[in-house]
């Protein structure tokens, strides 16, 4: 539940600025009915800017507690005024699942991205939004990929509704599907916009929708809508 909070604010290193919250959603797709928890923090410097994030998933897979972690880290450098930055950027997690007759467990390969940044806003920094293309190495699957994402916040209302999120689009070779129904796919798509009510200035409620194409072994195209509640430090 990837989301680059007031990502406008690498523009101010000298301030050195930060933003923190925490999310929990409740997944209604297909077969899931399960709890994510998101902790995400953004913070710039006078050389740019770091965010991360970390996904916790609970009772999925027919487990009790945590039953998929996900880490993401990402770093903006820049040494100069205008708004293209370097990207560097590092994800990867486990996760586990009860099956007959033995349970099991599984890892999310590591991969490792290198590429660049543009960031384009309005003059009120009410709307923001963001390119970035990579270079991306996938451990023991892709030496030579690629991926594609835009980043995206949106305030309307004084700042009581907020849409954000992101679309990531990359190559990696996968086996998706079941049986005889399975097949090889190369490319991925994921993209997770959230709908955010401010409440107040800290508590928020909302939704997010996960669309894929040929993701996490699902083949063809998912759509995971959630609720959920972010309180934000």
């Amino acid at each position: 539940m990837k989301f680059i909070p007031a990502v406008v604010l690498i523009f101010f290193f000298s301030l050195n600025l930060k933003s923190q919250d925490i999310q929990l959603h409740y997944d209604l797709g297909k077969y899931r009915k399960y709890l994510t928890s998101t902790v995400e923090s953004f913070k710039t410097d006078h050389w740019g800017s770091t965010y991360y994030f970390i996904d916790l998933d609970y009772g999925s897979a027919g487990n009790q507690g945590v039953s998929l972690a996900y880490f993401e880290i990402t770093r903006g450098l820049k040494f100069w005024n205008n708004p293209f930055e370097i990207h560097l950027e590092y994800n990867g997690g486990f996760g586990q699942y009860k099956a007959t007759p033995i349970n099991n467990a599984y890892q999310i390969n590591d991969a490792w991205l290198l590429g660049g940044q543009y960031t384009w806003n309005n003059p009120s920094f009410s709307r923001v939004f963001q390119l970035q293309g990579m270079y991306k190495y996938i451990r023991g699957k892709n030496n030579l990929s690629f991926q594609v994402t835009g980043v995206w916040t949106f305030n309307y209302f004084k700042n009581k509704l907020t849409l954000t999120g992101f679309a990531d689009f990359w190559r990696e070779d996968n086996i998706v599907g079941v049986g005889p129904n399975s097949k090889h796919s190369r490319f991925v798509f994921l993209s997770e916009p959230q709908f955010w009510y401010n409440l107040t200035k800290n508590f928020s409620v909302g939704s997010e929708e996960e669309l894929s194409v040929n993701f996490a072994g699902h083949r063809g195209f998912m759509i995971n809508p959630t609720i959920a509640g972010k309180w934000t430090f």
